[in-house]
Parts: C-alpha cells; sequence; structure tokens
C-alpha cells in the first residue's frame, strides 16, 4: 500500500443489504478523491457467500477486503432477530478487528474507521488507535432523527412495553408523529430484552462518533436533515447527506437474462415489479394472495418469489434450498403465463428498475430499494416487513407522496382483493400518474444532488476535507 496516502478501514455489518450501500460509498469517495485508499474489515458468522464474494469482486485497486476470521456459530443465542445477531457478531469480532488494524496501521497511514450501524462496537476500537470514527447510515435520514432522539425517549418510557406508556413519537424533522407500532422492530418487544437494549446502545454511540455519513440527499429529506444539522450545531456529531448512494449494476446475474429478455418484449411502464429485497420473506397464506392479487389486477408483472416463512426475515442471512415456485397456488404459473414472469430468489434489481417497461414497483421499502425506485422514477407499492421499514413506508406515502400502501385485514393478512386494488391505483388510475411525476421530480433531484455541484457532492467533499484537516493539524 501507497504509505503516502490516506487509509480508512471500513467495518460492514453483517449482511449483503449492509455490505453493498458501503462498498458503492467506498467507490465513489476514492473516486472523487483519489488521495484516499480503503480497507474493508468484514466481520462474519460463516464462510463468505456467493453474493459476497460477487460484491468483493467488483473492487478497484485502491479498495481492498479482509473477511475476519469466523464468529464461533455457539457463541450466539439462537433464534434472534437480525439486527441483535448482526451486532452480537460484531462484538465477538473486535478481537479480530483489533489486530487487523494493528496491521494496517503499521504499513499505511491508517486516518479514520467507518462503520455501519450495527457494528458501533468498531468505534471503541477506533479510539484506541487514535482515529476519526464515522457511523456510514444506510438508511434515511428520519429513522436516524428517530434513532438519535431514542435513549433521551426511553427515560421517559415507565412501562415494559412502549405501547403501556406512550401511543405516538415526535421525530424531529417530521411534520407528524409515529405510531409506536411503526418503529424500528427491535423497540416493538420488551425493553428488558437483550434485542431492545444492544438497539439502546447502538443509538448512544451514535452520539459519540465524530460523524454520521447518512445515504440520502437534501432534495428528498429537507427539513429532516436541517433537524440532523441543528442538532449537529449543538455539539453533536457532524452530518454528511451523500446520497443517493446505489449500485449501477447488480452483483449478481442470477435469472438476469430471462427477466432483461421478458422485459424487452413489454410495453413502456407496463410491468409492476414485485420483491421483498435480500432477505424479506412472507408468510404461506401470504404468498397465495399475492399470487391471486397479481393474477386478478389483470397487470403485467415480474415477482421475485421466495419459500414461504412465518418470519418476515428468515431469508437474512441465508439463502433457501427450497425451491419456492413450489409454493404458489396449482395452476398459477399456467394461468399467468403470458400476463407475468415469476423467477425463484433472486433478479437483478438495478437493472430491472431502469428498465423503461417498469411501472411500478411493489417492494419491502428497503432503504436502498427505496433509493433505487427514486434514482430511476419508479412509483412504489409500500409493503413493510421488518426493521425501520414501517418508518421508510409512511415517510414515501405520508411525505414524499411518491407511493400508496395496501390497506391490512384484521388477520394481519393484505388479501388479493386489496392487492388488485392498489396495483390498478399506481399502474393505470390518476392517482398511479401523480405518484409517477412526482417520483420522476425527485429522480431529476438525485441526479442534481450527486452532479458535481450537487448537495451531495459538496458533502462528500466537507467529509474528505474535514479527514485531511485534522490530520494536517496534528
Amino acid at each position: 500500500m501507497e504509505k503516502e496516502k490516506r487509509c480508512i478501514a471500513m467495518v460492514p455489518s453483517p449482511g449483503l443489504s449492509h455490505l453493498i450501500p458501503l462498498v458503492e460509498f467506498a467507490k465513489q469517495l476514492v473516486s472523487q478523491h483519489p488521495n484516499f485508499h480503503i480497507h474493508f474489515l468484514i466481520p462474519t458468522l460463516g464462510p463468505p457467500t456467493p453474493s459476497t464474494k460477487a460484491v468483493l469482486n467488483t473492487l478497484p485497486p485502491t479498495i481492498h477486503a479482509t473477511v475476519l476470521p469466523e464468529v464461533n456459530f455457539q457463541d450466539l443465542p439462537h433464534n434472534t432477530e437480525p439486527a441483535t445477531k448482526m451486532k452480537l457478531i460484531v462484538q465477538h469480532s473486535i478481537p479480530f478487528l483489533h489486530q487487523a488494524l494493528q496491521s494496517l496501521s503499521s504499513n499505511s497511514h491508517l486516518v479514520a474507521l467507518v462503520f455501519s450501524i450495527f457494528s458501533t462496537d468498531a468505534h471503541d476500537v477506533a479510539k484506541q488507535f487514535n482515529l476519526l470514527s464515522y457511523v456510514f447510515y444506510a438508511s434515511g435520514a428520519v429513522p436516524l432523527s428517530f434513532n438519535l432522539s431514542l435513549p433521551k425517549l426511553d427515560e421517559g418510557v415507565s412501562t415494559e412495553l412502549w405501547l403501556d406508556s406512550i401511543p405516538i413519537v415526535h421525530v424531529p424533522g417530521c411534520s407528524k408523529p409515529f405510531h409506536v407500532r411503526d418503529l424500528p422492530t427491535p423497540l416493538l418487544g420488551k425493553r428488558s430484552s437483550e434485542t431492545y437494549k444492544l438497539y439502546i446502545d447502538v443509538c448512544q454511540k451514535f452520539s459519540l462518533v465524530d460523524g454520521l455519513i447518512v445515504n440520502t440527499f437534501n432534495e428528498l429529506e429537507p427539513n429532516v436533515i436541517r433537524a440532523l444539522q441543528e442538532r449537529e450545531f449543538q455539539s453533536g456529531p457532524c452530518v454528511y447527506p451523500i446520497g443517493p448512494i446505489i449500485q449501477t449494476k447488480s452483483s449478481s446475474e442470477a435469472n438476469g437474462s430471462i427477466c432483461m429478455a421478458w422485459l424487452e418484449n413489454q410495453s413502456p411502464n407496463c410491468v409492476l415489479y414485485v420483491s421483498f429485497g435480500s432477505g424479506g420473506t412472507l408468510s404461506h397464506e401470504q404468498v397465495t394472495e399475492l399470487a391471486f392479487g397479481l393474477e386478478l389486477s389483470g397487470h403485467k408483472f415480474l415477482w421475485v418469489v421466495r419459500a414461504p416463512s412465518n418470519y418476515g426475515a428468515s431469508a437474512y442471512f441465508s439463502g433457501q434450498n427450497e425451491d419456492p415456485l413450489e409454493y404458489l397456488p396449482n395452476g398459477f404459473l399456467e394461468r399467468t403465463k403470458d400476463q407475468g414472469l415469476v423467477v425463484p430468489s433472486w433478479a437483478p434489481q438495478v437493472e430491472v428498475l431502469g428498465h423503461g417497461s417498469v411501472g411500478g414497483f411493489l417492494s419491502h421499502c428497503g432503504w436502498s430499494s427505496t433509493l433505487e425506485s427514486v434514482v430511476n422514477g419508479v412509483p412504489m407499492i409500500a409493503w413493510p416487513l421488518f426493521a425501520e421499514q414501517r418508518m421508510n413506508a409512511i415517510t414515501l406515502t405520508d411525505e414524499l407522496k411518491v407511493a400508496v400502501r395496501p390497506v391490512v385485514d384484521e388477520s394481519g393478512l393484505i388479501t388479493r382483493d386489496e392487492i388488485a386494488k392498489v396495483v390498478k391505483r399506481v399502474m393505470e388510475e390518476d392517482e398511479g400518474l401523480e405518484l409517477r411525476k412526482r417520483m420522476k421530480e425527485f429522480s431529476c433531484r438525485a441526479a442534481a444532488a450527486l452532479s458535481e455541484h450537487g448537495s451531495s457532492r459538496k458533502a462528500l467533499s466537507s467529509l474528505a476535507n474535514d479527514i485531511e484537516k485534522h490530520f494536517s493539524g496534528m
């Protein structure tokens, strides 16, 4: 490595949805500021998956990666939800991280440590090496604003469950309050649980870092970003809105040629793309209702289907070995062969959303998927499953007005009739045209933010300059 270049170490949270945006951010940083080189230090529970390897294979020469030794599976509690598991994997990787940083600092000019939301235990290690520390927040400004407020909010809750104490929560920068049931998943259980305590610990560390790098842009969430910057003015960490950072090419080619060939034969804006991200799953009953709902809508669709599970994030850490097509209703594939394309487990989402025939996106509202939809100007049907996705869904429907949300019935199910109804609202009614128009406006604003004199480009330069100034003055 070149000793005269500044080296920044980056620690993603486990899981593809955390690795990809951090890798894309690193590429932007070294492309625009070649005086830096990056070294990824990746905590893991097992060998890198093919998808992880595919992402790491896209790294340019100025970015290196080291997969840290595997954490012992037996050291982790079983049946924990993804956020807890991610934090515990990183927690158990701290000795390996310390060792790796020791090696890096001996043969490069190591200046900063950037880590994902559930890798905040790396902050203490950064301080041991006298490094600047930054959280890379892969989601939007709304959940970040809430998370920064959470430790203080928690002090005001006197009961074991939030719902028993406060029904709504005001988030700085948001015009409307959020109902407690729409808060991130770790807060919906008991406050005495390990999941809850670990989440509070993550949010407390947000206030200790030198900066918060947020994958959003001023023109998308102006009021919330303003609130974050007012907090910064009152001695909080610096805030750098540098988004939208998305993949320019899908990391896997699975089902790619099938999807793109099929889309080529469709009319402009006529296809609804249906996908629940890299880990989202539905119950068997809900998969059945979704199938019938798509069929009833009469609209063209491209559906990435997964084997069902009663736990919405069951595919997050590991792929599924079952054939998901076996769980579809009898005769569905035959009846809809001229209406839709169903592919198992994976599709090249970046390329699909960028195709002119796609006119709507039924999504779990993960932030990376949301930004991909924004960049491509595709209106959404919001179907959140876990994590902060309910907050994202409310932002998309109520604040940005670029999405509609199906109504859940008393049993917790979204029925086929409701699905058909929302598909028609987005794909054929005047409401859908208005959603598309607004999304196209945000698409233009996203491009402007990333342009040479745009707000996000300036924020990235500000981050690079702040790192340089800190070490030039030492």
